[in-house]
């Protein structure tokens, strides 16, 4: 998990919309990523240039849309953004989710009115999270 809902788990007093996440683009990761949008009967849309990576799922009766990205503003390799990111608890389930200082270097990268309007924010969260 990266954006805005990962910073929002590390601290950062943030709300959005979407839940964002990146992903290897592999054929069994798409295949993957249909069974989930059957499974949650949403669509999965892509908004914006085919080569942008991203696949927006969709279910407007329930408010649901998740972003899946194959690439994100900011950061070099999905490796290196899940090594860096940790384990949250979900009950007996877990997620991968993004540290907040790759949270803000792809805010950052995006440079989109939205993403800056949050850096500092995000920024003062991590330094007091640094200073304890």
């Amino acid at each position: 998990m990266a954006g805005n809902a990962a910073a929002a788990l590390r601290g950062a007093p943030v709300t959005t919309l979407d839940i964002d996440f990146m992903f290897p683009k592999t054929p069994a990761n798409l295949n993957k990523l249909k069974a989930v949008a059957r499974d949650l009967q949403a669509s999965i849309l892509q908004p914006y240039y085919a080569a942008y990576g991203l696949y927006r799922m969709i279910n407007d009766d329930q408010g649901l849309q998740l972003d899946f990205m194959t690439r994100l503003h900011g950061i070099r390799s999905f490796e290196g953004l899940r090594a860096r990111a940790s384990r949250v608890e979900f009950g007996e389930h877990s997620l991968l989710v993004a540290s907040l200082q790759d949270v803000i270097a792809s805010k950052r990268a995006a440079g989109r009115q939205r993403d800056l309007a949050v850096l500092d924010v995000l920024e003062m969260t991590l330094e007091e999270q640094q200073a304890q």
